[in-house]
């Protein structure tokens, strides 16, 4: 695991196990020192290396002067995360059928954690794992949010629908646009491979298929992209009806946070 952020939120979120985490000897600054306090905080032991030595171990020079030697990360089981997720409110999943390419997946975790989304479900065969690569792309949201592997996902879909969660695909020719779909109840929102999409019968196991209207000259968006435009329409409509059935008509501005690009 490299970089600033996933190796910063790792500490934070105490769910790993740390080797050791090598930090670049010709790196001093506020951010590196945090990270420095954290180690020594939790126990975790520091080696302080060229950065020619980082470059080496995480096989990249994208490592910003911190890498950590860990335990692979524990999956779930879709059982375990129906099961944590079952705490009253309304569920939002979001399952990949097949995304391969490590960005799209650390871009999705990302967005999935900063929209609220449950859990995370990923299928075993023809998908990205989570790698260096994911896990540096999700800005350390690889280490907060809920991942589970299934072996089928059309099997998975089922089991879901009989938890009482609507599976909503994302696909070109859908019937509906995207904001039209009421996501304030129990859904999984299901993604396609890059390029592709949707598998035919993970498309037919689907309760509905939803589109983004384009405007412009070409058909889609990347698939990251898509995710994004759809999870933060589900946290909007989430959000105004948490307002509306606390009968705020006019709610205090949410304490700011870090946003696009931090």
């Amino acid at each position: 695991m490299y970089g600033l952020h996933p190796v910063q939120e790792a500490l934070r979120a105490g769910l790993r196990r740390f080797d050791h985490i090598c930090v670049a000897k010709e790196r001093t600054d506020a951010r590196l020192q945090q990270i420095i306090d954290a180690c020594r905080e939790a126990g975790v032991r520091l080696r302080f290396e060229p950065r020619e030595q980082l470059t080496r171990i995480a096989q990249t020079s994208a490592h910003q002067g911190v890498v950590a030697v860990v335990r692979e990360a524990s999956v779930l089981d879709l059982e375990d995360l129906l099961e944590s997720s079952s705490s009253g409110k309304a569920r939002l999943l979001l399952a990949l059928d097949g995304v391969e390419d490590p960005q799209n997946l650390g871009a999705l975790l990302r967005t999935a954690d900063g929209a609220g989304v449950d859990g995370v479900v990923l299928t075993e065969r023809r998908s990205a794992p989570l790698s260096p690569v994911a896990i540096k792309a999700s800005a350390g949201a690889s280490e907060h949010i809920r991942i589970a592997r299934v072996v089928n996902l059309v099997r998975a879909l089922e089991q879901m629908k009989a938890a009482n969660i609507w599976s909503v695909g994302l696909d070109e020719r859908g019937s509906l646009d995207y904001d039209e779909f009421d996501f304030t109840g129990d859904c999984v929102l299901v993604l396609g491979r890059e390029g592709a999409g949707l598998h035919d019968l993970v498309k037919k196991t689907c309760d509905h298929l939803l589109k983004i209207p384009m405007l412009g000259g070409v058909s889609s968006l990347n698939v990251s992209a898509a995710g994004a435009v759809v999870l933060y329409e589900a946290a909007r409509q989430r959000r105004a009806r948490s307002v509306a059935g606390a009968g705020l008509t006019n709610p205090a501005p949410a304490k700011k946070r870090k946003g696009l690009g931090s």
